[in-house]
């Protein structure tokens, strides 16, 4: 079975939620634990996986990473790990991981010995170098680049991936999976779907053409942050039409594969505090839980937990923050988001097609659109109107909508439905098995 067809995720950032120390300590602190008291939760609110940011031995914030074989000491150890697993998979949660191959810590064993060695020696060609200095990730000091053309660091970026894929793992996100290039990534997918070919492997793309991304590299799917860029700015802009555009370029990657879709994670300011009307936040959450792709929920935003990043040492604090122990310490002040994000994702597993559907829009303005999303036999409608006036409505049966919906969409309110399909509606996609699709 195509497992990534039904899966929802649920993305947490570990080392903010256990409210883990600032950098590295000696002493395990046994804190994945926290972790698994949220399983059932995840599972209530609709979710079927957990994905994780960084788990490994690091300095500080998980990026910069000193041993991929050791669980962050902050974190805990191997047996805290193997509970996690065994008790996600008890409920049958997927598990992805975050893998940061593109850069290491500056105190990794294998930069310092490159450092020690210098450029053109087998120990210096593990790492980037320019003029004659380290290379570094995006300014970062403290992180520094691998030379993917190195076959040595492909064997072992591979080695790193599949051992954890035998610990039970589903798949991994690829941390700046563009630094390095599509190319780059090429021999390493091979290599580990060869061994694994059930896993997922989501590479982090934030500019340019990811379908072309997508082929050039082997990846399973990239981050769709054109559509997150389209969603929050198209509320904010009052324009619509600018949804509409990220919404046929969202329609040309679906044809490709299934792209990784979201509107909150732990690198950017999250919806509720993006957004200008917080009326618009369900309209995102509608957006988000309905749309083609693989959705994932960054935790804390079924809550409309806020949080703004800042462009600062410590600017993530705010989209990272500390979770309570179990779900039973949350405050009841996103209770009724929580509810929404529940009968939304109901309603994404009664219609399991959404994954591939096709995304058209009607009756667009400024300020209003249904959406349409076409399925083998049927198609979601997706009302959304963010004016101070009535709007049009969705045709066919109305699954959930806002208060004081009926023959129109009230202002700011939106609605769900879902009809027989017509000959006009355009063809269900097929998913080939290389992850294209096909009329």
């Amino acid at each position: 079975m195509d497992w990534t067809a039904h899966v929802i995720w649920w993305h947490c950032y570990p080392l903010g939620f256990v409210n883990a120390e600032d950098t590295a300590v000696h002493d395990v602190r046994h804190r994945l634990g926290q972790l698994t008291n949220w399983l059932d939760y995840l599972i209530d609110l609709g979710c079927n996986g957990m994905l994780l940011n960084p788990i490994f031995a690091s300095w500080s914030h998980g990026y910069d990473t000193l041993d991929h074989y050791a669980i962050d000491s902050r974190l805990g150890d191997d047996s805290d790990f193997d509970e996690l697993m065994w008790k996600a998979k008890e409920r049958g949660i997927r598990i992805l991981l975050d893998g940061v191959f593109n850069h290491l810590g500056r105190e990794h064993p294998l930069v310092q010995k490159a450092i020690a060695a210098g450029p053109g020696t087998p120990d210096g060609d593990w790492i980037r170098w320019v003029d004659g200095y380290p290379r570094v990730f995006e300014g970062h000091e403290a992180l520094v680049e691998l030379d993917f053309a190195n076959p040595a660091v492909q064997t072992f970026v591979v080695d790193v991936m599949c051992h954890w894929l035998e610990r039970g793992i589903d798949g991994w996100r690829l941390d700046a999976a563009y630094a390095p290039g599509a190319a780059a990534w090429r021999p390493i997918v091979e290599r580990v779907k060869a061994a694994y070919p059930d896993c997922w492997l989501l590479g982090e793309v934030i500019h340019g053409d990811k379908d072309e991304f997508v082929a050039e590299s082997g990846l399973d799917s990239v981050t769709q942050y054109e559509l997150w860029h389209g969603i929050w700015q198209s509320m904010n802009d009052h324009n619509l039409w600018s949804l509409d555009w990220a919404l046929q370029r969202h329609r040309r990657f679906c044809e490709h594969f299934r792209p990784q879709i979201f509107i909150s994670n732990h690198d950017v300011t999250r919806i509720s505090s993006k957004l200008d009307d917080r009326r618009d936040i369900e309209h995102a959450a509608v957006l988000l839980t309905l749309l083609p792709g693989v959705p994932s929920i960054y935790a804390g935003d079924e809550h409309r937990f806020e949080g703004v990043k800042l462009d600062q040492i410590g600017g993530d604090d705010a989209v990272r923050p500390p979770f309570p122990q179990t779900p039973d310490g949350l405050l009841p002040f996103g209770d009724d988001t929580r509810e929404l994000y529940r009968k939304l994702l109901a309603i994404r597993r009664q219609h399991a097609w959404i994954v591939d559907g096709v995304v058209t829009t009607r009756d667009l303005t400024n300020e209003s659109v249904v959406v349409e999303v076409a399925g083998p036999d049927q198609v979601i409608e997706l009302a959304l109107n963010i004016s101070d006036d009535d709007g049009p409505a969705p045709e066919g049966e109305v699954l959930l909508a806002s208060p004081g919906c009926g023959e129109t969409v009230p202002s700011h309110g939106w609605a769900v439905g879902v009809r027989p399909r017509r000959d006009d509606d355009p063809p269900y996609l097929v998913r080939k098995p290389d992850g294209s699709a096909q009329a």
